[in-house]
């Protein structure tokens, strides 16, 4: 495994230099591009060299992509993305925030999972009801890191900027429990399992994570505030608190990604209030969680690329995930449509284009594709997996190309 994370953090690094000097892209789709790229003639090897083609998907399967995003970059990258983030932009914000974050995800879930059941009724390939709203729930959260990298070079207005930042941090969260929520009624053959024991669950998640998240926020920064003088310590000190903080919400049964982002939350902003921190202190800190999000993002998107290689291809399973394409974006549009009518925002000009730029740059990512590995083995695994990477890499290389010009067009930038 060390050695595999050595390799894949060389190409993350040469990649990179690839695109700053070539392409000159948004990392996030640069870096995914140029792996998917290299991992094409890499599967031609199976045809030449099984032995060697064996070795090459190895480096993907040794890393464990699931368990290396959700147990160790995870908690870095969220912390690190809600760490630059205004409480006060946000808040006033949080209507659509918390709408879109909750109800939006319950609603795309929904319905993309009948939509999905619909259609591989219809194709013949029968696809259970029960892992179609898998699918809804795994693929509806927009993903924070992809939708965070990209926001850095968009330029749109701040209001619009904290609609989709927010709501990616806090959906993300969400989207997870709403996942581990079906997948417990589905290991149940949703026989045992009734809605005071789901709403359980979901409240044990979320509302758990929040109370930690909270708690690690204040507690972490009165710590560092008590080493103010000392900047080496503090950036020692927010790496446990994401690191250790995140295992202590695995431990508990809570939801992590929530505490990271609340925790990050508190502390960012109590550390741009300037208690007792020096400029060169908090500037060091910003500039470590910057590089290290920048050399975490790298290795991530270049492993989603090559993901490609360890994909079960069939002709079937391409036709359905270009109609899944459809059906995400449908769905997504749909729903941010009925909420952003059901809570409308008073100060918001033009909520006809808001829709539309939350629905295209409603980005999904590394978050989704863990989701699906984390499935169990079964007849159908392969095949949601499949369509979840279509979706996935569609939305990083389309969407997350275009999603500036959209921007411009619908005149939401500044």
């Amino acid at each position: 495994m060390f050695q595999s994370f050595i390799i894949l953090l060389s190409l993350a690094a040469l990649l990179s230099y690839v695109n700053y000097k070539f392409l000159k892209l948004p990392s996030t789709i640069g870096m995914t591009l140029l792996a998917i790229l290299m991992a094409i003639p890499l599967a031609m090897l199976e045809f030449f060299n099984e032995v060697l083609f064996h070795k090459v998907c190895s480096l993907v399967t040794t890393l464990d992509f699931k368990t290396l995003l959700f147990d160790v970059m995870l908690s870095m990258l969220l912390f690190a993305g809600a760490l630059n983030l205004h409480v006060s932009d946000l808040s006033k914000e949080r209507k659509s925030i918390l709408s879109f974050a909750t109800l939006g995800v319950l609603l795309s879930t929904v319905l993309i999972g009948g939509l999905i059941y619909g259609i591989t009724s219809l194709l013949g390939v029968g696809l259970p009801l029960g892992y179609a709203l898998i699918f809804g729930a795994l693929i509806s959260p927009t993903d924070p890191i992809a939708a965070l990298a990209i926001l850095k070079e968009m330029g749109v207005k701040k209001a619009l900027e904290s609609k989709i930042a927010g709501e990616s941090l806090f959906n993300d969260g969400v989207g997870v429990v709403v996942f581990v929520s079906l997948l417990h009624i589905f290991a149940s053959g949703g026989e045992e399992v009734g809605f005071l024991e789901i709403v359980t669950i979901f409240a044990e998640e979320a509302l758990g994570g929040t109370v930690v998240g909270v708690l690690l926020g204040l507690l972490g920064f009165q710590l560092l505030k008590s080493a103010a003088d000392e900047p080496k310590l503090d950036i020692m000190l927010t790496l446990v608190i994401a690191l250790g903080g995140y295992a202590l919400c695995t431990a508990l049964g809570v939801s992590g990604p929530l505490a990271m982002v609340f925790a990050a939350l508190i502390i960012g902003e109590k550390l741009r209030s300037g208690q007792g921190f020096s400029p060169e202190g908090k500037k060091e800190l910003h500039i470590f969680w910057e590089v290290l999000d920048e050399i975490l993002n790298a290795v991530l998107f270049v492993l989603i690329g090559l993901e490609v290689l360890v994909l079960s291809f069939e002709w079937d399973f391409l036709l359905i995930s270009v109609l899944a394409i459809v059906v995400v974006l449908l769905a997504r549009y749909l729903s941010v449509w009925i909420l952003t009518k059901a809570f409308p925002d008073p100060d918001e000009s033009s909520p006809g284009a808001i829709v539309k730029i939350l629905t295209w740059g409603g980005l999904r990512g590394a978050i989704s594709v863990a989701l699906a590995l984390s499935l169990e083995p079964s007849p159908h695994r392969e095949f949601i997996l499949f369509i979840t990477y279509v979706v996935v890499v569609f939305s990083i290389l389309v969407q997350g190309l275009t999603i500036k010009k959209v921007a411009q067009t619908l005149k939401l930038t500044t």
